[in-house]
């Protein structure tokens, strides 16, 4: 059975370990930190997708204040991270957690949702544009050290 909810404090584990899949270079202290405030925060949602009662996907949206590319409203709701288990792929569980954080959304009052991905994560964009995303541009990012 498949079923999808906000995540709860109790849920923080779950979370983490699906994070730590989708984000391996991050600590996990730095997992539990972010998402243990995240979980709690108005302005942000978790959600979870579970398969027979267990956690195989989660999606992460917030509202964002600033300035978001493409947009013309704030505030905006922003698609952060999504990641579904590989065994559990092609079944729709992507699509239904970004429609969990539209709705989300919504009812935040935002009139947008966006999202980004970098440039040669060819598998995000496909997925974006597959759930409906429009492509708002393209940026390199630069830094030198001081």
């Amino acid at each position: 059975m498949k079923v999808i909810r906000k995540a709860e404090a109790r849920d923080l584990a779950a979370v983490l370990e699906l994070a730590a899949l989708l984000w391996p270079g991050h600590s996990g202290e730095e997992l539990a930190e972010e998402f243990g405030e995240l979980i709690s925060d108005p302005k942000a949602a978790v959600f979870l997708a579970f398969l027979a009662g267990q956690a195989v996907g989660f999606a992460q949206c917030q509202l964002r204040q600033d300035y978001v590319e493409g947009t013309d409203s704030s505030p905006v709701g922003y698609l952060e991270g999504i990641y579904v288990r590989e065994a559990c792929r092609g079944q729709g569980l992507a699509r239904e957690l970004v429609r969990h954080c539209e709705d989300f959304a919504r009812a935040q009052g935002c009139r947008q949702f966006a999202s980004d991905c970098t440039l040669s994560n060819t598998q995000s964009l496909r997925f974006h544009l597959a759930t409906g995303f429009r492509e708002a541009g393209r940026i390199i990012c630069f830094v030198k050290e001081l």
